[in-house]
């Protein structure tokens, strides 16, 4: 034990174990270059965006899909000659589907209107 230094670790054994992880490391590195793209001047960076998943980009916000509130989610009916009539109008999407969960009516349909378009735009063209 006073041979093993103040720790108690032989020696020969932290040489083994460095080894073996430095064999362990060349493995993984071998197996990592079939998928690394050799096209980029940094290939460690590949390997890292390969081990740590990407983080999360923000979606871009798009003023149709009603998520900024800028309009209202409508339920209406297209008759026979292809021209929209609104039946409801709703402020949330889920209180619109709610409402349409129980349809049977083929031509009964639920989208966002955005402030400013006009109804015309749901007809059926």
């Amino acid at each position: 034990m006073a041979t093993n230094g103040p720790f108690g670790i032989d020696p020969e054994d932290l040489e083994r174990a460095l080894r073996e992880a430095g064999i362990d490391l060349r493995d993984l590195l071998g197996k990592a270059s079939d998928y690394l793209d050799h096209s980029t001047a940094n290939p460690l960076s590949t390997l890292l965006g390969l081990l740590v998943p990407p983080a999360r980009t923000p979606k871009p916000e798009s003023p149709i899909t009603g998520e900024s509130g800028n309009g209202v989610w409508a339920v209406y009916v297209v008759d026979d000659t292809g021209g929209a009539t609104v039946d409801q109008v709703f402020p949330t999407e889920l209180e619109a589907l709610r409402a349409h969960r129980d349809n049977t009516d083929p031509n009964r349909r639920v989208r966002f209107l955005p402030y400013g378009v006009t109804v015309s735009a749901l007809d059926a063209t």
